[in-house]
């Protein structure tokens, strides 16, 4: 099996024959050497530019230590995690890393598959950086995230109920939220206007306007009566 190269152009430069050609023989490289089966797809994406790997959802940590410490690939650096949302999926849910190699100057993203209930492996042994991320992809998106120790709201409160990227909260109600200084807590009460409710009844433009420029003949002759 031949190495990949130690050097890959930027990720923004524009894609050309070779780093097409680069990109594609890393994948393969990193597919070569799992089990058959784990590496699901090999994805060129933006134009040939960026290198994505689908990989199957329960061999993530056996791929992610490959790239960290095999020393061909030398992924050392998770940068981050996200969620990406397909409701029309069965797996609606995309959970996707990416991974910076400094040594070499190259990067990947890895790709698994899941839904709302079935969990996935944590990576946060791996790079502690992901506890922060793997909570925000559980809040945002409620995946969950098997071995995690602090899965804890993140960026809502506790009491929220949904996940809000999930757009499946409810949108209505009789509560509001504030943070009570003397409680030292996040509170719900009965919703509280702060001042009384008026409602205000204005004319539309339309009715309100009741004379127009040039109207005062017409006016004038409605009061007086045409002139003799």
């Amino acid at each position: 099996m031949a190495e990949p190269p130690n050097s890959l152009p930027a990720a923004g430069d524009a894609a050309s024959p070779v780093r097409v050609d680069t990109l594609r023989a890393l994948g393969e490289a990193v597919r070569v050497v799992l089990p058959a089966g784990i590496v699901e797809t090999i994805l060129l994406e933006r134009g040939g530019s960026e290198l994505a790997l689908r990989v199957r959802r329960d061999a993530l940590p056996q791929v992610m230590t490959l790239l960290r410490d095999d020393q061909r690939f030398a992924f050392e650096q998770c940068m981050d995690l996200c969620g990406v949302d397909w409701p029309e999926r069965p797996e609606r849910f995309d959970v996707v890393y990416n991974l910076l190699s400094l040594s070499l100057n190259q990067r990947i993203r890895v790709i698994v598959r899941t839904d709302a209930a079935t969990p996935v492996p944590s990576l946060a042994s791996l790079w502690p950086c992901l506890t922060w991320y793997e909570r925000e992809a559980w809040d945002m998106y409620g995946i969950v995230f098997e071995g995690q120790s602090d899965l804890r709201r993140l960026l809502t409160d506790y009491g929220f109920q949904g996940h809000p990227l999930r757009k499946d909260f409810p949108l209505t109600g009789h509560v509001e939220v504030r943070y009570d200084e003397t409680r030292k807590q996040v509170v719900y009460e009965p919703v509280t206007l702060t001042q009384d409710f008026r409602n205000f009844d204005f004319l539309s433009p339309w009715e309100a306007i009741t004379t127009l420029p040039g109207d005062e003949k017409v006016h004038r002759n409605r009061i007086e009566g045409p002139a003799a």
